[in-house]
């Protein structure tokens, strides 16, 4: 009586000389450990694998999905690239003092207007570029700091919420209401950071979370926001008119983009709110300081 013959062990299908201990889950054909790659559900022989890959355009697309808010981190970036071109220039940007770069790019009502001395311009008016540039500069380590870390938290919660491009249109319009503020109820100082345009972003939120029910003291933003408007009364060479006009700003558009689901607004009002907020800071600006 002969014995069974033993059993044989398929080889890989891309190494005839080795042992296909295992088979893919997918096809069926056998491949030893270095030609099958973990899967959700087993494991895969490399051609599966290849083939389940999504096309470089559908992997181009997830990758760029990743980055949910864009916006913010480029603003970020820009504000961390200005103060560090602004230390390298002095660095008494460091502290609370004021520089020339500050000079140079801050906002007041006679910067804006020119300066007239005797009959001779020390200062040619019509400096506008100041409404934006006036938002990138800070005075010191701790005002940059804490602007950043706040722009931070609400770009990762409004950004996504609304998307890149009505954030944006958010923070600009926040920017600018806060720097017609500035020309209405500050003096002659120099006022500069993105305080105008983060208080536009906190009231705006408030404004929203109202909206949708929610007790805002309840939250971070509710206290935070709060907090900052008695810091903004408190505390002398605080811009008053830049924290107001950008909380302004700022609620009116959270007003409409933030709308809640059962009290729909058109779409076009979400990008249209914005654009009319940033509008008339600009006239406004040119009327006050023209």
């Amino acid at each position: 009586m002969s014995l069974p013959q033993p059993p044989t062990v398929p080889s890989c299908y891309r190494h005839p000389d080795r042992e296909g201990g295992r088979s893919c889950t997918r096809c069926g054909k056998p491949a030893c450990s270095q030609c099958l790659v973990q899967a959700a559900v087993g494991s895969h022989c490399l051609d599966c694998a290849k083939a389940a890959r999504p096309d470089v355009a559908t992997r181009a697309k997830l990758a760029s999905s990743r980055v949910l808010t864009p916006v913010t981190y480029v603003i970020i970036g820009i504000n961390a690239l200005v103060f560090v071109w602004m230390t390298f220039l002095d660095r008494n940007t460091l502290s609370s003092e004021v520089t020339q770069a500050h000079f140079d790019l801050g906002l007041a009502r006679a910067l804006v207007h020119g300066i007239t001395v005797d009959g001779v311009v020390v200062l040619e008016g019509g400096q506008w570029y100041r409404l934006v540039t006036s938002g990138f500069i800070h005075y010191g380590i701790i005002h940059i700091g804490f602007n950043m870390f706040l722009l931070f938290q609400l770009g990762n919660l409004l950004e996504r919420a609304v998307g890149a491009t009505k954030f944006a249109l958010w923070y600009a319009a926040g920017l600018l209401a806060g720097a017609l503020g500035v020309l209405v109820l500050d003096g002659n100082g120099i006022s500069g950071g993105a305080s105008g345009a983060v208080f536009g972003l906190m009231a705006g939120a408030a404004v929203g979370m109202h909206r949708r029910g929610i007790n805002v003291f309840s939250t971070g933003i509710g206290t935070t926001l709060l907090l900052n408007l008695v810091l903004t009364f408190t505390i002398p060479n605080i811009s008053i008119g830049g924290h107001l006009g950008g909380a302004i700003g700022g609620a009116i558009c959270g007003w409409v983009m933030l709308t809640p689901g059962w009290k729909p607004l058109p779409k076009w009002a979400a990008y249209a709110t914005p654009a009319a907020v940033i509008f008339v800071s600009v006239v406004g600006a040119i009327l006050v300081a023209g």
